[in-house]
Parts: structure tokens; sequence; C-alpha cells
């Protein structure tokens, strides 16, 4: 990765094949408190049926911050979220025998002449429509177990499933109708143009579902974390690694949490100099645990602004959500509570620690379970706090919720401020709760 010039405001419309890591080529250089606008293609869908994909999704190039260097964190401030396509299907997937050796996200093959990461070509529409380059054949790895189609209102405010005919029309013009940006090489997953519970109409809040920095190794984006990153121990492909151990390298980028949304604050751990910074895996919805492990994959931009915490060293994401999507306990003191609290403290001859603020660390894990005890350690380290009194803290000013199931987690307290302050987080969430 060469350095390049620094700009204030940065467009960022290339991507990878499906790789993090520090050989991806730079998207470019954004000054310490610039601003950085995506075009982000779909995640999921579109990648995992594309045979030339190494990973599952199509995130951007990563983005150099400047003056980011290992042991800092880089603050990502999500200011917008626009979705720009008009529909797109999803589901629950099937696996084609013969389309992959070890895992399906990552080493594709054809199933007819054997071709590795072959090309591929469209022919028509359905779940046969991914033919192999060279030799013709059915060259996708998944099908749809159960599948639906999706269109959206002018607003993006809800979403309709389909009936087939419905589905069939829009798989005629699945490019136009996803707006794949001109950059992007997955195909179109309205193609396959699945037709299940017609009629449902569902709410749509954007989110993203990738997004974060560069691991300090080459890695499929899809498994830059510790649930599904545990597919790549002894794996035999060029991505596989050898023990749990090794996926202490991640970072976490791939958290499908849907609070990660327009208004809120992810600082994230800087593992390689200029922290790599990438986007990706938009999507229109997702309830929490996104338990098709698939949902609303859409195009659309992301506009933020980064900036460097300097000797914040992190070994995963933390994220301040907005305030309307914090559980109700986790939420900052009220004027009245606090005057309530005093009143208690009072008779009862205790100070009350006023100074709170919210924080959620993020885990993974192979697990919820194991997720969560991540979590448990990141915050310990975070806040040099004896497990004891983090799951304490947790317990009577937090909890866990579920980002993806089976292990991506978000544990959230009120933590002492002053403390926040000497870790170099003070600034952030203040700015972000108004404390």
């Amino acid at each position: 990765m060469s350095q390049q010039s620094v700009q204030e405001e940065l467009h960022v419309d290339q991507y990878t094949l499906g790789l993090v890591g520090p050989d991806q080529e730079w998207a470019g250089t954004v000054a310490d408190g610039g601003r950085v606008t995506t075009y982000t293609p779909p995640g999921c869908w579109g990648p995992m049926i594309t045979p030339s994909f190494r990973g599952g999704h199509e995130v951007t190039r990563p983005i150099r911050v400047e003056g980011a260097s290992v042991g800092d964190a880089v603050a990502i401030h999500i200011r917008d979220i626009e979705v720009t396509s008009m529909a797109t299907s999803t589901g629950s997937m099937a696996e084609r025998d013969g389309a992959f050796e070890d895992d399906p996200f990552v080493d594709h093959r054809c199933p007819e002449c054997g071709t590795t990461w072959p090309d591929s070509v469209v022919e028509g529409t359905g779940e046969d429509a991914i033919r192999c380059a060279e030799c013709g054949a059915n060259a996708s790895s998944f099908g749809f177990e159960y599948g639906y189609t999706v269109a959206f209102d002018h607003e993006n405010a809800v979403g309709l499933t389909l009936d087939k005919d419905g589905a069939h029309e829009l798989a005629t013009n699945a490019d136009e109708v996803m707006d794949i940006p001109e950059n992007a090489r997955q195909h179109p997953i309205l193609l396959y143009e699945p037709d299940g519970m017609p009629g449902t109409l569902g709410r749509l809040r954007p989110f993203i579902g990738n997004i974060g920095t560069t691991p300090p190794v080459t890695m499929p984006d899809s498994h830059n974390a510790g649930d599904f990153g545990q597919s790549l121990i002894g794996a035999d492909h060029d991505y596989g690694v050898e023990t749990e151990a090794d996926l202490e390298q991640r970072t976490d980028g791939y958290m499908d949490i849907p609070e990660v949304r327009e208004g809120a604050t992810l600082i994230c751990p800087v593992a390689i100099d200029g922290g790599g910074v990438y986007v990706g895996d938009l999507h229109a919805n997702q309830g929490d645990g996104e338990l098709s492990l698939h949902t609303t994959d859409v195009s659309g931009t992301v506009t933020m602004d980064v900036e460097v915490i300097d000797g914040l060293e992190l070994d995963g994401p933390i994220l301040l959500p907005n305030e309307e999507d914090l559980p109700f306990i986790s939420q900052p003191y009220s004027d009245d509570e606090l005057e309530a609290g005093r009143d208690l403290g009072a008779e009862h001859s205790v100070d009350v620690q006023e100074n709170m603020a919210p924080i959620q660390v993020v885990g993974s894990g192979a697990t919820v379970n194991d997720a969560t005890q991540n979590a448990f350690d990141r915050a310990k380290t975070l806040l040099d706090m004896s497990e004891g009194e983090v799951r304490a803290r947790c317990t009577f000013t937090g909890g866990v919720q579920i980002g993806r199931l089976p292990g991506v987690v978000q544990l959230d307290m009120l933590a002492p401020l002053d403390i926040l302050e000497e870790r170099g987080l003070g600034d952030a969430v203040q700015e972000q709760y108004g404390l």
C-alpha cells in the first residue's frame, strides 16, 4: 500500500474482490477529521453467487486516515446512509454440492471443469443463471433454501415482498433495479427471482453490516469476525489459519449490528498504519440476530467523518449508538433521575456517581456465549475492571444484545466518565450524547 495525498473530503467507489488485509490497494487518504463518502454495492448475496469472489461481501478498498498508527483507534461518525437500490432478494441459503471445496463463501470452483474462482456470465434468470465462462456450467455456490424478493417504497420506509410475476419482472432488469455500481463485479441477486411470503410488509431502517478497520493479515471480508472466522481454522485454501489464536488478528469489522446506522459512532482498532477503514454490506433492515444469516442487501451511499484517537489501543470495536437505540437502563440519566439519586444518596449517606456515560463493547466468538466472554475480556482491559465488576455494571446499568447469531454481541453499560476520559474516549462519548 503506497501513501497518497491527503484529502479533506474523499469519495470512494472502488472495491475489493471479497478480501480485507494489508495487501489491498488504498482507496485514498483522508485527513484526520475529514469526511468520506462511499458508494457501496450490495453485500452478501451478490458476491456469494459470483464465483470469482474470495469472500462473501464486496467492500470498499481501504481508506488511509492521516496520522493513524498501530495502537491508536479511529472514530467513525456515521452521518448519512442513503439506499439507492429499489429492491432486493434475500432469504436462507442452500449450498450447491461441487461448487466449492472447504468453504462455499471462499474457495469456489466450477463443478464441471474444476476452474477455481472462475469468471462467470449471466444467461437468463433464475438459480441456473450464473454460468462458468469456461464451460457454461452452473457455477454458483448458493441457491435459496427459502427466499423472497422485496420492493421498497420511494421513501425507503417500508418494503413489500412480491409474488412470482413481480419477482420475475425485476429480475429482467436486475442491475438497474439494484443500482449495481459501475466498478462492482458482483451479479445481482434479483436474478434468482425468489417469491416466498408474497404481500408481507416490513419496516425499513438502513444500517451497515460490515464496517471497520483493516486486519494485519489478509482474510475474506465476510470472515473478519470471531463466528464466521471459525471456518478459516484448518481450512485448506489460501486464507486458512491453523489455530483459534490466529483469529485474534481479526478486527471484527463484520458485525451485522442494526444500531450501526446513521447517527452512531463506531470506534475501531488501528492494526495497520493508516487504519484502512472500509465499508460494505449495507442493509435495508434486519431483526436482531439476523436469523436467516442474511437480510436485505442493498446499494447505497454512506457519509462518515473520521478522526484518530491517539493511544487508544483496542482489541475490537466500541459502539456508541444513537441514544434512542440504547436499552432503557443504559440511557444517560435525566435531570429528574439525578435529583432523585441525590435525595436517595443523602438518605443513605452515599455519594452518587453522576458522571456516567453509555458504552457498548463489541465481542465475537464461535457462539453467543463465546462472544459475550470476548466482550467481557475486552471491557475488562478497556476499563481496568475485574470481570465481576463488568458483569455487575452490565447487569445493573446495561446488558448484552445479539448482533448476529451465532456469535456477535454488544455488551452495554453506563461507565464512569472519568475512566473513559483517561482512556481517551471522553470527547467521543460526550459529543455523542451531549454530556
